[in-house]
């Protein structure tokens, strides 16, 4: 059986596919993983939780169809890259804290499956959060009433903080940013919640000294940067194999 890793792209919400993380996703699965590519529905078309809903069915696919394509469910990893880094914080959280699961499923027609379980999982350039700060930018103000059914109300944007609902049950997790990411700032962020509640993590830093290294660069497999980035994710995965 070989140990899975999740890949859920990003693309700002409204963005990206499973054809476009292709040649990524069979980079980590040379390294020996069985990766699990997927597309979720998009915003504006489909509103928060669609993505969530998805992903969670992605999850209970991979369950579900563990010995046909032989998959180690004991050992089951995610990587999420800039909204996708979003995205599965939020599942993480789904499926780690209780209240906020009760609150969720109260709000959205979603259920959590119990045998579910992430052994750790890698964040990649993400956004972990919206607030009333980000309302001042046009681009963020956009992104609010694409995504959220009430443009992002208070509860809206309560809802969809990552790091404010993070528990010690939260998963192990890599954080990654680099030196030209444009959401370098949230790594550092969420990094200190795991911190102060004692979840384990590991947060690398990429540097190009000659280029600044790009947003979600190591999804770009011909940079030598992201084939260390992406092997590092890995062999952090490995180790928590059991």
């Amino acid at each position: 059986k070989l140990p899975v890793i999740v890949s859920v792209h990003g693309g700002g919400w409204v963005y990206g596919d499973k054809e476009v993380y292709q040649y990524y996703c069979m980079s980590l699965a040379e390294r020996g993983f069985a990766v699990v590519n997927y597309t979720y529905r998009l915003a504006p078309e489909y509103k928060f939780p669609a993505s969530v809903e998805d992903t969670d069915n992605v999850f209970r696919w991979i369950y579900a169809n563990k010995d046909k394509y032989n998959l180690d469910t004991d050992n089951v990893f995610a990587v999420g890259d800039s909204a996708g880094a979003h995205l599965l914080g939020t599942y993480a959280n789904f499926l780690t804290n209780k209240s906020f699961e009760e609150r969720f499923t109260g709000c959205y027609n979603i259920k959590p499956q119990r045998d579910i379980g992430l052994k750790a999982i890698a964040l990649n350039c993400g956004k972990y959060s919206l607030d009333k700060d980000d309302a001042n930018d046009p681009n963020a103000r956009n992104i609010m009433t694409d995504l959220l059914e009430h443009g992002g109300d208070e509860s809206e944007l309560e809802m969809i903080d990552v790091i404010r609902h993070i528990t010690d049950n939260f998963p192990t997790t890599y954080i990654m940013t680099c030196n030209g990411d444009f959401l370098k700032k949230e790594a550092g962020k969420i990094a200190a919640r795991l911190e102060d509640v004692g979840v384990p993590f590991n947060y690398r830093f990429y540097v190009n000294n000659d280029e600044p290294l790009g947003h979600v660069f190591h999804c770009n497999i011909r940079l030598p940067e992201a084939d260390e980035c992406n092997t590092d994710e890995c062999r952090f995965f490995s180790t928590k194999v059991n």
